[in-house]
């Protein structure tokens, strides 16, 4: 049986592009002679559509989609991903379904049983679980589907009372066929791979497992879909961060025509669930995903140019070049915004920034503008010593600037803030906060400067200058983040037990960090919720991103 994974990115709601993407592909496996082809989940309308499920017209659409696909589903059957109204029973609306189509009919709807209802899944909210399993018949073969879930779970998972695979297995399936939307993150990878494969040892079957790719919003979604022999040998891959139409043969034996390309023995080169913040990172995926993010976030919402502010500093010189990359140099504009207490080294790092990486940018100096705000502030200031409020002035001018200009020419706003910066409240509201996405706001500040010297791998494209010299925001004369942060090879790591780990305060301690700066550092991250709420969306590429996958209390307390 030749099968074909056709993995794809598609866009939330637009059924046109996605109907369309779909049916290519499935005339592509036509011609090729393919006997089957599969897509991943919630294909039709693209994952998550989260309350747009909630709409009628939507989900008509939906179906109208179905209705079109199938028509090309003459001579090859096909398994895409769609939601299903719940016509029959009690409980929610629809169900989480891969429809069958063959012969220009759909000849089975398969439903979704484990419901994720974590971190960036909340499925159970519209989703039904599934209340029977049967497996399919086709082309002399019984095809045991599931939609992501039995990736997942393994039957022990105390979360699912069954496992839609061990009640298929009764009925002794010949291939296991998995949709997926699983998103990625930097510790995932080898995971989601040892997992699969587990399945594949335990069931004894052929395993075919095809995963979404693309960005929405703030989820990137990886690809990377797998097919197992039933040996568990991992026979075939998609690439990574793009879409890709693959055939493979099954035979009759449960084999697959294609070398092993990992054989069942081997043991996963990284641990599953990494302890530190050194372990956890990938930085060639990293910067995969953070360029994906950009570029379908810009082509998703319409828009083709960005504007950013370049300082001269590690996290914007980072995000130009990431912007440059996934945008086209000519469409990222850096505005230079120096102050009285901006270094002179500042504004040429960031001009040779910009010379290296060939971007348009421009020097709008606010010293009179802050002077202004000063004069027009006086009578109410009335002398008081210079504090945090005329740094953060300064800020917000630089912030207002950047929207002018954004709004002026049609540019999104990129923020450039760290995890780090975003984790302890080190950032101005309305001020280096602003942005329409944030690029970086899922890296620690250790993880920005190793994507710069990924950025430069080959030739100098940040100027090593940049790299070098210590951290500061220049607010005031002399200032570095040292003055309000604690060293960020430790604080990096305390942030990573307490948003990663979720470890609490005393098991953090008991890690031998100092108590005083646990407690200090735990508390800055608690206090600035109310920051972290107001802000942009966030490419997310770690485990537990700040955003939809991280809800905790603005107003809680928690330290001991």
């Amino acid at each position: 049986m030749k099968i074909f994974l056709a993995q794809q990115n598609y866009h939330i709601g637009n059924f046109e592009n996605n109907t369309q993407q779909i049916i290519a592909a499935i005339e592509e496996a036509k011609q090729q002679g393919g006997d089957l082809i599969l897509f991943s989940e919630l294909s039709v309308c693209g994952y998550a559509p989260k309350d747009f499920l909630e709409f009628d017209d939507f989900i008509n659409k939906c179906y109208q989609a179905i209705d079109t696909i199938k028509q090309h589903a003459d001579t090859i059957g096909v398994l895409v991903g769609a939601p299903q109204r719940n016509p029959i029973r009690d409980g929610k609306d629809l169900f989480n379904a891969a429809y069958f189509l063959y012969e220009k009919e759909i000849k089975n709807v398969i439903q979704k049983t484990c419901l994720p209802n974590y971190d960036v899944f909340d499925e159970y909210r519209y989703f039904e679980p599934a209340y029977d399993w049967k497996v399919m018949e086709f082309k002399g073969k019984k095809l045991a589907v599931t939609i992501c879930e039995d990736i997942w779970n393994l039957g022990d998972n105390p979360m699912y009372r069954i496992c839609p695979m061990d009640e298929l297995m009764k009925q002794q399936p010949d291939i296991m066929l998995n949709l997926s939307a699983s998103p990625f993150d930097y510790t995932h990878d080898e995971d989601r791979k040892a997992i699969i494969k587990a399945n594949v040892t335990k069931y004894k079957l052929p395993l075919f497992y095809c995963n979404a790719v693309g960005s929405q919003t703030e989820v990137v979604f990886d690809g990377t879909s797998y097919v197992f022999d039933k040996d568990a040998n991992l026979c075939g891959q998609l690439p990574s961060f793009r879409s890709a139409l693959q055939s493979f043969i099954l035979n009759d034996d449960g084999t697959i025509d294609a070398p092993v390309l990992e054989p069942a023995s081997r043991v996963p080169d990284k641990e599953l669930n990494p302890s530190t913040l050194e372990e956890a990172l990938n930085i060639e995926q990293v910067y995969a995903a953070i360029v994906m993010g950009i570029k379908d976030y810009f082509s998703k919402m319409g828009f083709t140019k960005a504007i950013l502010g370049s300082s001269g500093g590690i996290d914007s010189a980072v995000t130009l070049a990431l912007a440059c990359e996934a945008l086209g140099k000519e469409n990222v504009r850096a505005i230079l915004m120096p102050s009285e207490f901006s270094t002179d080294h500042s504004v040429s790092d960031a001009e040779q920034l910009s010379r290296n990486l060939q971007n348009p940018y421009d020097i709008v100096s606010i010293k009179n503008i802050y002077n202004s705000f000063l004069q027009e502030l006086q009578p109410i200031f009335n002398n008081l010593p210079f504090s945090l409020a005329e740094e953060n002035i300064q800020s917000r001018t630089r912030g207002n600037l950047l929207m002018a200009v954004a709004n002026k020419f049609g540019y999104i706003l990129l923020n450039t803030s760290n995890k780090s910066e975003l984790a302890t409240g080190y950032g101005t509201l309305y001020g280096d906060m602003a942005g329409g996405l944030g690029v970086l706001g899922d890296c620690y500040k250790l993880q920005v400067y190793a994507l710069a010297r990924y950025i430069n791998r080959e030739k100098e494209i940040i100027p090593e200058n940049i790299i070098t010299k210590a951290p500061s925001a220049e607010l005031r004369p002399g200032q570095k983040d040292a003055d309000s942060l604690p060293d960020y090879s430790i604080l990096d790591k305390i942030l990573y037990q307490y948003i990663e780990q979720r470890q609490g305060p005393k098991e953090i301690k008991a890690q031998g960090f100092d108590a005083a700066l646990v407690d200090r550092v735990l508390r800055m991250v608690n206090i600035n919720e109310y920051k972290r709420n107001q802000f942009c969306p966030i490419i997310r590429i770690s485990p537990k991103a700040f955003g939809v996958g991280r809800r905790v209390p603005i107003v809680g307390k928690y330290l001991s």
